[in-house]
C-alpha cells in the first residue's frame, strides 16, 4: 500500500516563505511524475508545479519566480519550496505522485493560509 504524507503547511504572513515536502512510503513502485496541486475555497483543484524523473519541471503562471519544486529520489520525497507567499496562495495543497506500475496516488493535503 502506498502512502504519501504531506508536512510544512500552515499560517504566514503576506511576503512570507514555507515549505512542503511530501513522502512516499509503502510499496515504492518507479516513480514517473511528482507534483503539488492546490484548491481554494469554491474553486477547482489547479496544477502549481510538476516535475518529472528527467528532472524537467513546469508552473502555473501565477507561481513562476517565486515557488520551486524539486524531488529527492533517494527518498521518495517532493518539495515545493514557496517564497513571497501572497493572500492569493491560499488553499489545500495535495502533492500527487504518479507511478509508472500503478499510476497516480493523491496526499491527504495540507493548509496553507496568507495572511495579508
Amino acid at each position: 500500500q502506498v502512502q504519501l504524507v504531506e508536512s510544512g503547511g500552515g499560517l504566514v504572513l503576506a511576503g512570507g516563505s514555507l515549505r512542503l515536502s511530501c513522502a512516499a512510503s509503502g510499496i515504492i513502485f518507479s516513480i514517473n511524475a511528482m507534483g503539488w496541486y492546490r484548491q481554494a475555497p469554491g474553486k477547482q483543484r489547479e496544477l502549481v508545479a510538476h516535475i518529472i524523473s528527467g528532472g524537467s519541471t513546469n508552473y502555473a503562471d501565477s507561481v513562476k519566480g517565486r515557488f520551486t519544486i524539486s524531488r529527492d529520489n533517494a527518498k521518495n520525497t517532493v518539495y515545493l519550496q514557496m517564497n513571497s507567499l501572497k493572500p492569493e496562495d491560499t488553499g489545500v495543497y495535495y502533492c500527487n505522485v504518479h507511478f509508472t506500475a500503478v499510476g497516480a496516488y493523491w496526499g491527504q493535503g495540507t493548509q496553507v493560509t496568507v495572511s495579508s
